[in-house]
């Protein structure tokens, strides 16, 4: 799951989903969604 691979990646799930419904509505339909990636979050 999304909070499995988060703490995988020593993210605090919490802290990751917040910052991750902040960043989606932001996006247009063809922006890449790769750096919302919870191995690619530190860049956030």
């Amino acid at each position: 799951s999304i909070i499995e691979t988060a703490k995988a990646n020593g993210l605090i799930p919490y802290d990751y989903l917040v910052k991750l419904f902040e960043e989606l509505p932001k996006r247009q339909a063809n922006d890449s969604l790769d750096n919302l990636l919870p191995w690619n979050a530190q860049r956030l």
